[in-house]
């Protein structure tokens, strides 16, 4: 899917950390696929979602939402079939969205 490839490049060329991806699709209807990645600190974690959303403007690609971006701990951009999380490390942690969907996945 080349809208997740997309934003996973302009994740990696802002140096996001740890960038994972979760392909929801079988358990939800929210979205197809969640990327998780970390920022170093607030101010990283608002140049992660500018680029994103700057890059993706270019392509006439909006999000229908963006949630989190005053606080920057953790900001959500959903791009209806990707949604992104990017999180601080201590958010990451305490929210834990790569296990509890990895858990759900082996449910199945």
């Amino acid at each position: 899917m080349e809208l997740l490839e997309n934003i996973i490049k302009y994740l990696e060329d802002k140096k996001a950390i740890n960038i994972k991806t979760i392909d929801i699709k079988a358990k939800t209807t929210i979205a197809d696929y969640f990327i998780i990645a970390s920022g170093t600190s607030s101010t990283h974690i608002k140049a992660l979602a500018d680029n994103i959303e700057e890059e993706l403007k270019k392509q006439n690609i909006y999000p229908n939402k963006i949630e989190g971006y005053n606080s920057a701990a953790w900001i959500l951009m959903d791009y209806q079939d990707v949604i992104v999380h990017i999180f601080t490390e201590e958010q990451r942690q305490n929210y834990n969205l790569e296990d509890l969907w990895e858990k759900a996945q082996k449910q199945e």
